[in-house]
């Protein structure tokens, strides 16, 4: 007998259907001896619209208040969902994120999970019933409730497989696994059997969005095994463990496509230590997450300095670093959002040499223009124009043999 945690989206339990869906799983699940845990999201675009009720009634509302409000969608789909599973004879207990132990921050909007005891959802399982729990939310260290931020279900129910030993957590989804790229970029993309920790948070981290990243860093962290499934077809999905089970390795696992960042280049600033410093300490005191940078060569004690943030953050990025321009003495601030990113990730590239070079000569040959390169011992980023991202995914796709 296994212990279970099943999460499932908001696309997974949308409507009543779907909810009656997920219930004959649970049942099937239970049926084979396995005790089930489940997590839910709020159902389809129910949080989408909580935040416009809140956007029409107060433009910028308090963060207590907003994440009372929209921890509420969660709070409906439980409480559904356990209705559900009892038409289908199921028993089940529905569980708020702090009823099951979720101690968080009080960073209200995108909280970070501090602790959990999920005591009360271990006994609901021991009585033979099925414990039901909202995704993304939990109970800050002065009482209030607290929202994970968007995709915050998949890290719930990875802190909670964690929290309660269990044999594997399964996130299901509207798509049945990891893919080697974005099917709708590339059809000849293959959902992948299995993958490394390490290969999926780089996946993750440069665009893949699916399961979010904060999850697969929990996952990795305390060794949970994951299960990316399809909520829609049920089949076996890609499993992601500690390290990928084959023995001859691929050397590119994916390409991954990203259309969601922006480019800031600071011109002329003096060329000397601490200037830099100043400005992403500043950035980052705003909230805001610098992932490419690079730094021209200095002429005449002067350099330019870009950096890519994600697309919804370059107007504060921008304003932030034209409030700094005067005191540090840089000469202009310009931003540039018609850009995009085309990753390649595969644990083989770091003793397999070439991969850079296939990488370079593939973009060279379909006329692809690279404007910033980065990398890591298992991926290298480059920067293209957005017009030229999906065509430069399915020719490395191609070159690396994934088709």
């Amino acid at each position: 007998m296994a212990l279970v945690v099943q999460k499932f989206g908001g696309t997974s339990v949308a409507d009543a259907d779907r909810m009656r869906e997920v219930a004959d799983h649970v049942k099937r699940t239970r049926s084979r001896g396995d005790d089930v845990v489940l997590v839910v999201s709020a159902m389809g675009k129910e949080t989408d619209a909580l935040l416009r009720l809140a956007d029409e009634v107060n433009e910028q509302p308090p963060g207590r208040e907003l994440d009372m409000l929209i921890t509420a969608g969660e709070r409906k789909s439980i409480a559904l969902m356990c209705m559900a599973l009892d038409a289908a004879g199921v028993p089940a207990d529905s569980f708020t994120g702090s009823q099951a132990g979720f101690e968080t921050d009080d960073n209200h909007g995108s909280a970070k999970i501090l602790s959990v005891d999920p005591h009360r959802v271990l006994d609901s399982v021991k009585k033979g019933r099925v414990a039901v729990v909202a995704g993304a939310q939990g109970m800050s260290t002065d009482n209030n409730v607290t929202f994970l931020g968007r995709g915050g279900s998949d890290t719930t129910a990875v802190a909670l497989a964690h929290g309660l030993g269990a044999d594997a957590c399964e996130l299901y989804t509207d798509v049945s696994g990891v893919f080697t790229t974005d099917p709708r970029v590339c059809p000849t993309a293959k959902r992948m059997e299995s993958i490394s920790f390490d290969e999926l948070l780089e996946m993750t981290a440069v665009g893949c969005p699916k399961p979010v990243m904060r999850s697969v860093e929990v996952a990795r962290a305390f060794g949970v095994p994951l299960h990316v499934r399809s909520a829609f077809t049920w089949e076996p999905g890609t499993w992601v463990l500690e390290e990928a089970p084959d023995m001859e390795r691929a050397v590119i696992k994916g390409i991954v496509p990203d259309t969601s960042q922006a480019k800031v280049t600071l011109s002329g600033v003096r060329d000397e230590p601490g200037l830099a410093a100043k400005v992403f300490r500043t950035l980052a005191d705003a909230a805001i997450n610098v992932d490419m940078i690079v730094q021209n060569v200095s002429e005449s004690d002067r350099t330019d300095i870009s950096f890519t943030v994600p697309l919804e953050d370059v107007e504060v990025a921008t304003s932030t670093c034209e409030s700094l321009a005067a005191s540090l003495g840089f000469s202009g601030v310009m931003a540039d959002v018609q850009l995009g990113r085309v990753s390649v990730v595969g644990a083989g590239m770091a003793s397999n040499p070439g991969v850079a070079a296939t990488m370079f000569e593939t973009l060279a040959e379909n006329d692809v223009n690279i404007e910033m390169i980065a990398t890591s011992p298992i991926r290298i980023s480059c920067v293209i124009a957005e017009e030229d991202v999906d065509r430069a995914t399915a020719a490395l796709h191609t070159a690396y043999g994934l088709d």
